[in-house]
């Protein structure tokens, strides 16, 4: 299986929010590209021992927003041009449950903001290494 995905519930970002939020990053990194089936609901929710209804809300919105196309009987692909139309609206709101959880780990432990802020600029002056 090419994508992968790995919820923590103690994060405190709800685990549909992580299943779109590591959606969306694979298919943004190119870990998941047009076309690509996503394991079913059933075997995601299995494998990342969770209820179902939880997988099926995470997909439900990213087809609601486009990214994923439902095939009737096959399940859920990712759908043509999701890295560039659905994701490329420069909105940092689908970021801030990331944001937050960096932000809570950062201050866990003891990283300041500007140590922060001087990372972010490094890697993102670096594209395709992170």
């Amino acid at each position: 299986m090419p994508c992968e995905f790995k919820t923590n519930p103690s994060s405190g970002v709800p685990l549909y929010r992580q299943i779109y939020d590591q959606t969306m990053a694979q298919i943004a990194s190119g870990r998941l590209a047009e076309g690509e089936m996503l394991p079913s609901v059933r075997e995601l929710s299995a494998q990342l021992q969770i209820n179902p209804m939880t997988v099926s809300k995470a997909y439900s919105q990213l087809h609601a927003a486009s990214v994923l196309e439902r095939l009737h009987g096959a399940g859920m692909r990712v759908a043509a041009n999701a890295s560039k139309g659905s994701m490329a609206n420069g909105s940092v709101e689908p970021l801030e449950p990331l944001i937050s959880q960096l932000i809570v780990q950062a201050r866990q432990s003891g990283v300041k903001l500007d140590q922060i802020e001087n990372e972010l600029k490094r890697l993102w002056s670096q594209p395709g290494k992170s």
